[in-house]
């Protein structure tokens, strides 16, 4: 493994700015397409959630092992002719299926998520390398988890990430995503619990950032479900199907937020 440093000496140490994050929020209610808004949200509130989530990542055989090899995510999720070769029913035709549907890719992400960082200064550390890790898995948790794009499947695989890699930044935005969201939907729709259940089942299940991508993507999707601990979704399709039940499509009620 090359040498490379656990966090640049000429980094500033992270903290909390409460009110910066809620301008950032509020901003983002303003102008939902603006989602570069939810990135300076969540590193105003997230203090050293990072830190601690690399160390406890670097102190396993997985995250070691990760970090020896120091695969470009982008690069690898975004060879759909590679992953085209996934057998039928394997978490990688999972992906693709949901990518292409989505009109998604992994660059695409890293440009949203630069719009944000474009003015920050970049390190050649081990704590950037693991922010980025985190940032590319992303739409694999969508599929891991079954959580839809909808604002409710997003709040939820938030909830996800929460329990997973702790993160008050994380957790204030699923929080209050859901809040909005619960104004959307028909009376008495367990819109928190299901942000709340999202949480439950990150917690209880085995860090898919520890994952080998390739073979994960080979992997069939219902084994790696079980293997991970990953549970359904059951509280977000009750949601939905309550909005079902009321005369609206959740999808199409849920995606203009």
């Amino acid at each position: 493994m090359n040498t490379i440093e656990l966090i640049h000496p000429d980094r500033k140490k992270p903290r909390m700015r409460p009110l910066k994050a809620l301008g950032h929020f509020r901003n983002l209610i303003a102008d939902k397409e603006d989602t570069a808004q939810v990135f300076y949200t969540i590193e105003a509130l997230n203090g050293q959630a990072l830190l601690w989530g690399l160390e406890k990542f670097a102190a396993t055989e997985q995250g070691k092992a990760r970090i020896s090899e120091r695969r470009d995510l982008v690069a690898l999720l975004d060879d759909h002719e590679t992953i085209a070769k996934c057998p039928a029913g394997s978490v990688g035709a999972a992906y693709l299926e949901f990518m292409r549907r989505e009109g998604l890719s992994a660059a695409g992400l890293v440009e949203e998520y630069n719009r944000f960082n474009k003015d920050a200064e970049q390190f050649d550390d081990l704590l950037e390398w693991f922010g980025n890790r985190l940032r590319d898995t992303h739409d694999l948790l969508h599929v891991l988890t079954g959580y839809g794009r909808d604002a409710l499947g997003e709040v939820c695989v938030l909830g996800f990430s929460h329990g997973q890699m702790r993160g008050l930044g994380v957790k204030f935005v699923a929080y209050m995503g859901a809040r909005q969201i619960k104004k959307l939907a028909p009376r008495g729709a367990p819109v928190m619990a299901a942000m709340g259940e999202g949480k439950r089942h990150g917690k209880i299940a085995q860090w898919v950032v520890l994952e080998d991508i390739p073979a994960l993507l080979a992997e069939p999707l219902d084994a790696a479900r079980k293997r991970l601990g990953i549970l359904p979704p059951t509280t977000y399709e009750k949601v939905h199907e309550m909005f079902r039940q009321a005369g609206q499509e959740p999808m199409e009620v849920l995606a203009a937020e």
